[in-house]
């Protein structure tokens, strides 16, 4: 008779990488989710780098069906006050699910990420699980649009992508219009999404895009709203 599931927290940004990564999970019988953790900015009430509503990060994770542990940062935040709230979250997420000793994370292949990733989960004393790790990006773009998924750019860092894209739905049309040299998982930071429909959600979110505000010389995100 085989053993209970392992229990794991999924780092979550509301993105196609992590939606792609929490599939995955879902799809391993030895595997449990029990819950969503988000770095959330304060004073700006949005997802910290992707800059989404948090009232639409609140519907995403009641539609996945999960509940939200949110890691709570300052507008300008160092280094240090990203891993001390990374631990305040790993401690409440301990506290709340005991046996969830394992922290997953929608990365594809930056070694140094996965590196700084494991130095903070030893100092927590947890592990960290990487389903998506090393498979190729080109494919899992495709899989993405094909498994019925929706997403939107809400951040494109314009040194990499024009700012046209934000705002844009990551469909098979952006794809064949992304330039060469630009992953198109955007694992390098050229931009972002956030999903809104799909396998994982018991019920699409409405959204709309609406203006793009380009901040700090250089990020354009594309503001999405609920329809109303």
């Amino acid at each position: 008779m085989s053993g209970a599931p392992q229990q794991v927290v999924l780092s979550w940004s509301g993105g196609k990488d992590s939606a792609l990564a929490l599939a995955a999970l879902r799809r391993d019988p030895a595997i449990e989710v029990v819950a969503l953790m988000t770095s959330v900015t304060r004073e700006y009430e949005r997802i910290s780098i992707h800059w989404v509503r948090r009232s639409l990060l609140h519907a995403q994770a009641a539609a996945i069906g999960l509940p939200l542990i949110e890691l709570a940062l300052e507008p300008q935040c160092s280094n240090d006050d990203y891993e001390a709230a990374f631990m305040d979250a790993a401690g409440r997420a301990r506290v709340l699910h005991p046996h969830a000793t394992t922290i997953a994370f929608g990365d594809l292949f930056l070694e140094d990420v996965r590196a700084y990733r494991e130095a903070l989960l030893r100092r927590a004393g947890l592990t960290g699980l990487y389903p998506l790790w090393g498979q190729g990006t080109r494919a899992l773009a495709h899989e993405f649009v094909a498994s019925g998924f929706v997403a939107h750019l809400v951040c494109v860092d314009t040194t990499q992508l024009d700012a046209a894209f934000a705002g844009r739905t990551f469909d098979e049309r952006l794809l064949a219009e992304m330039p060469l040299g630009v992953d198109p998982c955007g694992e390098r930071g050229e931009f972002h999404t956030f999903v809104s429909a799909g396998p994982i959600l018991a019920a699409p979110l409405d959204v709309v895009c609406g203006d793009v505000v380009l901040r700090d010389g250089r990020f354009a995100y594309g503001d999405l709203l609920p329809r109303t």
